[in-house]
């Protein structure tokens, strides 16, 4: 079994704001151990930077096309990240 991280970024659009998805995505990034962060930006899309085992992450990106039940995720763009996020996941400032 490997420890090795994976880290990426993730730009959700469709209705990914006002419906409680960065609460959603904070329980469910702790759920799985995961660092990282959420946050809305000003162009109506959430942004995530998730990092953690190669399958809590890849059980993570399966998570965010769903969201929680009043989302409507329409596009994910995913990139993959070199630099890891501090230990634990929070709540960034709307950017």
């Amino acid at each position: 079994m490997s420890d090795e991280l994976t880290t990426f970024r993730l730009r959700l659009r469709g209705l990914v704001q006002g419906v409680g998805f960065r609460e959603w995505a904070i329980a469910e990034a702790k759920a799985r151990k995961l660092d990282g962060w959420v946050r809305n930006r000003r162009d109506d899309t959430l942004e995530l930077v998730i990092s953690g085992s190669d399958a809590a992450v890849q059980d993570m990106l399966r998570a965010c096309t769903q969201g929680p039940d009043s989302a409507r995720v329409e596009k994910i763009d995913i990139t993959r990240e070199d630099e890891l996020p501090t230990p634990g996941f929070r709540r960034h400032p709307t950017l």
